[in-house]
């Protein structure tokens, strides 16, 4: 069980080695899954075989310049859709949902099957047959550009405002939509969220952070992020980002993650003894052999300019946002979102209680365990078309 939960914990922050969901289920890597599928038994839910339901689509930009002034020759975002647009009066799209992953993950996570039956499904509270789901890789992400591909240290840098930036050029210029129903967005995607109801406040008729604060990357959240960083960074094995095998720093630095990630009785409960932990260090050893160290730095240190906080006035749109109290890395007990929220024009927030099964910040990649809650927010917007169709 200890492989399989470390497994599931590269599939939310790294986006590989797609896994299991760490409580009741049991996890598979991806060629389990089709293991699975051929013998008839259900398939995993986090593998990446492509969702056959979903187009699948790229959009380039040329001479594409980051905030901080670098460009990229040719840059390419990567996005999935589910479901059909629907057009009102004026010939606009009305039923756009933008669906946001976590860091190192991409569009395949979120049309796993774990999400599609919770959140996707007919009946469900994102039902594709009344929307039009969009899902994009973010830059340094899944199948769109990244330090991967070959650039490593001399890809841009960039931030989260690029990401959001690029997000946006994809759902006006390439997909030609002017206003989005919905925005929903777990950890990074959530942070993400946040900042479209900044950046486009009369664009998108509510938005949901799962999983995030609208404060800047600070106290453990940016330690850890630091920690892991300069662990890859001090390594010698890392040559400046020229490596040919896993830098040892980070496989430490994927030990520190794991530490964070999960929460204390998962943890408690996983790791009772000394062969536990043996087995544990080594699943993890495992996991972190098969990301690219270049492309976890890249994303991680691409969260330190966030900071919503100052400019929280500005957000106009119904805002629903949704935390897990056993969540260690955003702790309920610096009581944001309760300060937070109810600053804003039309906010509302649920901070959900932990129990001794749910591993914290993972339930995330549990949408049956808060589908209710993404009912509540889509209940809220209202004024959906009954059933999408061109």
């Amino acid at each position: 069980m200890t492989s399989q939960r470390a497994r599931a914990a590269a599939s939310l922050l790294l986006g590989l080695l797609l896994s299991g969901t760490m409580l009741s289920g049991v996890g598979f890597a991806q060629s389990s899954s089709r293991s699975a599928a051929a013998a008839g038994q259900p398939a995993s839910p986090w593998d990446q075989r492509v969702n056959p339901a979903a187009v699948q689509a790229d959009a380039w930009f040329d001479n594409y310049q980051f905030r901080d002034g670098e460009t990229l020759a040719r840059l390419k975002i990567h996005y999935s859709t589910l479901g059909t647009p629907h057009r009102n009066a004026k010939g606009e799209i009305d039923n756009a949902v933008l669906v946001l992953h976590w860091t190192g993950a991409d569009s395949r996570a979120l049309l796993s099957p774990t999400y599609a039956k919770a959140l996707f499904d007919p009946g469900r509270p994102l039902d594709a047959q009344r929307y039009y789901l969009i899902f994009p890789d973010s830059v340094g992400h899944g199948q769109s550009s990244k330090p991967s591909d070959g650039l490593k240290t001399k890809f841009p840098n960039y931030d989260y405002s690029d990401i959001v930036d690029l997000q946006h050029k994809v759902v006006t210029e390439t997909l030609g939509i002017k206003h989005l129903h919905a925005i929903l967005g777990m950890s990074m995607g959530g942070m993400n969220a946040w900042q479209w109801a900044e950046a486009y406040p009369d664009m998108m008729d509510g938005v949901m952070p799962v999983v995030s604060l609208p404060i800047s990357v600070s106290g453990r959240n940016l330690l850890w992020r630091r920690m892991v960083i300069d662990a890859i960074r001090a390594d010698p094995e890392w040559k400046n980002g020229d490596y040919t095998e896993t830098p040892r720093g980070w496989i430490v630095g994927y030990n520190i993650l794991r530490l964070m990630i999960d929460s204390a009785p998962a943890l408690q409960h996983e790791v009772p003894d000394g062969p536990a932990v043996d087995k544990f260090l080594s699943a993890n050893r495992l996991t972190a052999e098969h990301v690219d160290a270049n492309d976890i730095l890249y994303s991680l240190k691409s969260s330190f300019s966030y900071d919503p906080e100052p400019e929280l006035s500005k957000i106009k749109t119904k805002l629903f946002a949704l935390n897990f109290s056993d969540d260690e890395f955003n702790p309920d007990k610096l009581q944001v979102l309760e300060k937070s929220v109810p600053k804003l024009e039309r906010g509302r927030y649920a901070v959900q209680a932990g129990t001794p099964s749910s591993p914290g910040h993972f339930t995330m990649t549990r949408p049956d365990l808060w589908a209710q809650h993404v009912a509540e927010f889509m209940q809220w917007l209202g004024g959906t078309p009954s059933r999408a169709s061109n």
